[in-house]
């Protein structure tokens, strides 16, 4: 099924409220002092706004890709309706011609929240786009849900396969330096879509 569509009705369905919120991931958020040794910030699949706008807020340069154009609108109003500016982008992340070359290695800090809409040989590329949009001695920061999220049931995919472990993140930044990795549980309210108890798993790992 095509994947804007899917998001875009989800968007749209939530009306004028905000599907996951407006206040930012809890896991980026606690991360504030670490992201200001960053100047420039992209967040991939975005949704409609609620970490890019933050993640401005905290004086960096932010540009946000998403695949919605339901939810760049919600995004943008977001924006607007605190004062910042974030560089919005219609795009699909998992095409095979993103990100573009203008994009290589432009980023401090790359922001992947709740990004598990793929399988593992499409996490591969998705992270590899990461990668590519991520400097020397940049970071990138994950947060998303462990295998026991199937039991809580707030939120998120119901593939096992879309979801992380500790072993996954590990393999697949084995070439970097992993920062943090930390396997937790605990009660989060983002909205209408992640609200209860919740297996969660975040990584900040560094470009060498």
């Amino acid at each position: 099924m095509d994947q804007e569509l899917v998001w875009s009705t989800r968007y749209r369905n939530a009306g004028e409220a905000y599907l996951f919120g407006t206040r930012p991931n809890r896991f980026l958020a606690h991360r504030a002092p670490l992201l200001a040794e960053g100047r420039t910030a992209l967040s991939v699949a975005d949704g409609e706004g609620r970490n890019s706008v933050w993640l401005a807020e905290q004086g960096l340069e932010v540009t946000a890709v998403e695949i919605s154009d339901v939810a760049i609108e919600k995004a943008r109003r977001l924006a607007a309706g605190r004062n910042v500016e974030v560089d919005f982008i219609r795009a699909d992340m998992m095409s095979p011609d993103w990100p573009p070359a203008e994009l290589h290695e432009a980023f401090d800090w790359v922001v992947g929240i709740f990004i598990q809409f793929v399988g593992p040989e499409g996490r591969a590329g998705q992270l590899s786009a990461m990668k590519q949009l991520t400097r020397s001695g940049g970071r990138i920061l994950l947060h998303g849900y462990t295998p026991k999220q199937l039991e809580f049931r707030t939120g998120g995919p119901s593939a096992v396969e879309n979801l992380y472990t500790g072993d996954i993140l590990r393999a697949a930044f084995s070439d970097w330096e992993i920062e943090e990795l930390v396997e937790y549980e605990d009660d989060i309210s983002e909205g209408g879509g992640h609200h209860g108890r919740s297996a969660l798993i975040g990584l900040v790992a560094r470009k060498p």
